[in-house]
């Protein structure tokens, strides 16, 4: 197999990259932009993106200082992976950490299913479509929650790193306990779960232990799949093959993943009350992901993008200033007062 090349110029000319404020991606070693991409949206889920759109977006991601990619293995059956080796490949000079998931590839989906072999398998695969010996960051995409307290899970992603197939492994959760009990395992860099305006439970004990123990923080689904943008309304309709179509009562995946778990006209009140919040220019999109970022203990946001000029917006977040006080009072009142009862104790 042959490695992702990294040189300090591009063989074709490339543009001036942009600067986002970086951190360090937990117990990786690594240095990532706060602003990450997401790239649920270039496998498949969220309508139709073609090929070339798609690599339009991870240009944009690049030229505007992102330096944190987010896929697996099951976006669009591995085309997210295989667009962005792909990209790679054709960007040499871009300095972008990869981070893949892998377990959700398994049918049925059942702790049974989380053996050496199958890990072996997953990211033999993996390092084929991004075109890599070693991936950057492997994380178990949201398996059952007794995977994440076995010995054996932990002995085998060790395996992984000894072997050089993967440089460090994280976990990608659904509930705050299962985030919990992740990071109580030595080897576990980075936890994965959803942070957003409309998911506040993880700010109680899940990012204050995370900076107690040095693991990174990524933070999916920040604007609780587009809600928190304040495009929508209530005459909003979206493709027969987007998830905010086909999974708003979790019949596809959990319901969690989709809107955040609150219902689609619950959220539309709480962002009316929202788009109040932002400074002159500053979108209610931005805002929400500037909320994540004065999170204490988030070390990466990963929105998504189905267009190259949604990632310069959601990179623009970081240049803003932090939220005041009275903000972050009022985004935690419309929490409190709309979403808290819905939500609240189910992840």
């Amino acid at each position: 197999m042959v490695g992702r090349a990294v040189t300090l110029c591009s063989a074709r000319s490339a543009p001036t990259l942009n600067t986002v404020e970086t951190r360090n991606l937990g117990r990786t070693g690594r240095a990532v932009s706060v602003v990450g991409l997401g790239c649920w949206q270039i496998g498949s889920g969220w309508g139709t993106v073609g090929d070339r759109q798609a690599l339009d977006v991870l240009q944009a991601a690049v030229e505007h200082g992102i330096t944190f990619f987010d896929t697996a293995d099951v976006y669009g059956d591995g085309r997210s992976e295989q667009l962005i080796g792909r990209f790679l490949r054709e960007r040499p000079d871009a300095r972008v950490t990869v981070a893949t998931k892998m377990g959700r590839r398994a049918t049925p989906h059942v702790a049974e299913a989380y053996t050496p072999q199958a890990f072996r398998d997953w990211t033999d695969r993996s390092r084929t479509n991004l075109g890599t010996d070693r991936l950057d960051l492997v994380q178990l995409h949201c398996p059952p929650s007794e995977v994440i307290s076995r010995d054996a899970v932990y002995d085998a992603l060790d395996a992984l790193v000894e072997s050089g197939a993967v440089a460090a492994y994280g976990v990608s959760v659904e509930t705050c306990q299962e985030a919990l009990t992740a990071m109580e395992r030595p080897g576990v860099a980075t936890v994965q779960i959803v942070l957003n305006a409309f998911r506040h439970k993880p700010l109680e004990q899940v990012l204050p232990a995370a900076l107690a123990a040095g693991v990174g923080i990524i933070a999916r689904v920040p604007l609780a799949s587009g809600l928190l943008s304040g495009r929508y309304d209530e005459s909003t309709v979206f493709a027969p093959d987007d998830h905010r179509t086909y999974n708003r009562a979790g019949e596809a995946f959990d319901v969690g993943e989709t809107f955040s778990g609150v219902p689609f006209d619950v959220g539309l009140a709480a962002v009316q009350e929202l788009r109040e919040l932002p400074g002159e220019g500053v979108g209610t999109a931005r805002f929400a992901l500037r909320w994540i970022l004065d999170q204490a203990g988030t070390s990466v946001v990963i929105p998504g993008a189905r267009h190259a000029g949604q990632v310069e917006g959601n990179a623009a977040a970081a240049g803003l200033p932090p939220l005041t006080r009275t903000q972050l009072e009022q985004v935690r009142s419309v929490y409190d007062r709309r979403i808290r009862p819905l939500v609240h104790d189910r992840w």
